[in-house]
């Protein structure tokens, strides 16, 4: 059973704050003098607030932003939470017109955006705005409804402020309002797979719920480092990344560029994060880049089939690895999608730091979490007992997939304005219906299946995971990414192929064909029968993504 824990998020910030006054909070990743203390912190926060006082946005109202993740970006989300208001982060990697859509649907009054997304957006179709304002220029007001009084407000609200903190704004100034606990604080719109992103309604606890489990765990710690390269609009980065940090005490530096492995690498070098999130992709590339062609010599190769040699060769590459990684950090998190299983059973063999959770926006986003010396490969993590709680729909929950079902602390209260979704997920007895198939063992520890909607019959009514021969295909030399579907019948793999890896190993485009043959020949020993591929049909361009990069499944349904 779950206890609902009672703690407000807003005190819980409001005591960090105060406590943390004079410690380093926000740093912009290679941007000299950009360090923002707690106290830097909550005064920029509190000239916001001067801001929305004077233009007369009031508690509950909602508040758009979009952007890169910025000081700035941290700024308006933390001002807004702490005003009473709600905040509605979008990932800038959605298209013009669904990002329109999103602040429509929303009801936001103001919107945050920066010029490049701003160029994109058409004011004239969002009639509830009453003003958009640009976070790389400070605040600078650059669209406003007639009669809205923002631009008049943000030019008084510097003399407000110097007024009302004459001698100076400490930390005996810091006191938030009182936000109930059942009160949404942000309405955060899903990145899905399967058609338009909902607005989901995450409430003082269910934001607690998440910052008291990362805090108790260890996770996180006062002046604990950590390299927040995720999306800070998406529920994941935004918790672990930012919320719990913050409330933690923690010194959070803000990578605010593309995280590719070289970026990545050199960051954590710099940094030296004590604890890092990442999604499977970002591990992939940097095991492909890193390991792959060290563990591919042929002498290397050679010595790993030796017994006792192979341990102190695997030693090695452990530590090379953990120093690539900055050589502080205690933990790897993985989390937003499944990890490829070949990384995984490597990384588990050379007992790497890492473990595997699982979340969903719709819990703010924690469901399961097991300590990385813990960890049962192939796992998601144990529900987090004494705040969630969790059913298999089957018969046989240890052996048998059935959808899993999670309620308790940090589940969502629902879909914002869609009672119909709502229904859809939660059940009479308050049960989220994830949409994920697993199995659960005897100590709560979770290992998923795929997804109900993806899940596929065989003629023998078998069922059919598409994501598990997908995990085996991608392992496979010269494909890229792949997606398993059903045609007349049948199972057909669409498949990008590895073209840099062709390019590498002298292999023509004329040669592709034959070796999609080869390919499905060995895949087809590697999977029961009924999960046999008929055949592999090639694509010319890679699979569109969600922001979360997940591939848009509905997309090639047909």
């Amino acid at each position: 059973m779950t206890t609902k824990i009672n703690e407000n998020a807003i005190r819980l910030f409001e005591k960090s704050f105060i406590d943390n006054w004079e410690l380093p909070a926000l740093t912009d990743y290679g941007v000299s003098g950009s360090t923002l203390t707690y106290g830097g912190l909550a005064e920029a926060m509190a000239h916001v607030h001067i801001f929305y006082e004077l233009c007369g946005i009031k508690p509950g109202d909602h508040i758009a932003l979009v952007g890169k993740n910025t000081p700035a970006w941290v700024t308006v989300f933390m001002a807004t939470i702490t005003y009473g208001a709600v905040i509605v982060p979008i990932l800038q990697d959605f298209n013009p017109a669904d990002m329109q859509h999103i602040v429509n649907h929303s009801e936001s009054v103001l919107l945050f955006t920066t010029r490049s997304l701003w160029d994109a957006i058409d004011f004239d179709q969002l009639p509830r705005v009453r003003a958009v304002l640009l976070t790389d220029e400070h605040h600078e007001v650059v669209a406003e409804k007639p009669s809205a009084g923002v631009s008049e407000a943000q030019h008084n609200a510097p003399a407000t402020f110097a007024e009302r903190y004459a001698s100076g704004f400490y930390r005996n100034h810091i006191r938030y309002p009182d936000v109930p606990v059942n009160q949404m604080m942000v309405l955060n719109y899903t990145s899905g797979t399967t058609g338009f992103s909902k607005g989901v309604m995450l409430t003082s606890r269910n934001l607690a719920g998440n910052i008291v489990y990362a805090i108790n765990s260890g996770l996180m710690y006062q002046q604990s480092r950590s390299l927040s390269f995720l999306p800070l609009a998406h529920a994941y980065g935004c918790m672990f990344d930012l919320l719990a940090p913050l409330a933690a005490g923690s010194h959070v530096t803000l990578l605010g560029r593309m995280p590719t492995p070289k970026i990545l690498l050199k960051a954590m070098a710099d940094v030296k994060p004590n604890l890092i999130l990442c999604v499977p992709l970002i591990l992939e590339k940097i095991y492909n880049k890193m390991i792959v062609p060290m563990i591919s010599r042929g002498a290397l190769r050679w010595a790993l089939a030796v017994p006792y040699l192979d341990t102190r060769i695997y030693a090695k590459i452990r530590q090379k690895l953990i120093e690539a990684f900055g050589g502080e950090f205690e933990v790897v998190i993985v989390g937003g999608a499944a990890l490829n299983a070949e990384v995984e059973e490597f990384l588990y063999k050379i007992k790497f730091p890492f473990t595997v959770g699982y979340g969903m926006t719709e819990c703010a986003p924690l469901v399961s979490f097991t300590p990385w010396q813990e960890f049962v490969p192939h796992s998601s993590g144990r529900i987090l007992h004494g705040l969630m709680e969790c059913k298999i729909l089957s018969d046989d929950p240890e052996n048998t997939p059935g959808e899993i079902c999670v309620r308790g602390t940090n589940a969502m209260v629902g879909y914002f304005h869609n009672e119909e979704a709502t229904s859809k997920v939660i059940d009479a007895e308050g049960w989220l219906h994830t949409g994920d198939m697993g199995t659960i063992s005897a100590d709560g520890t979770i290992f998923i299946r795929g997804r109900l909607k993806t899940m596929l019959l065989s003629s023998n009514g078998q069922n059919i995971y598409p994501e598990e021969i997908e995990a085996k295909l991608n392992n496979m030399l010269y494909v890229s990414e792949s997606l398993v579907v059903e045609r007349e019948g049948k199972l057909v793999a669409l498949v990008y192929p590895d073209f840099e890896a062709m390019d590498q190993l002298g292999v023509t485009r004329e040669e592709l064909p034959e070796l999609m043959e080869t390919v499905r020949a060995e895949l087809n020993k590697l999977v029961a029968p009924y999960e046999r591929i008929a055949r592999i049909q090639l694509i010319a361009n890679e699979f569109e993504k969600t922001p979360k990069k997940s591939i848009k499944r509905y997309l090639y349904s047909n």
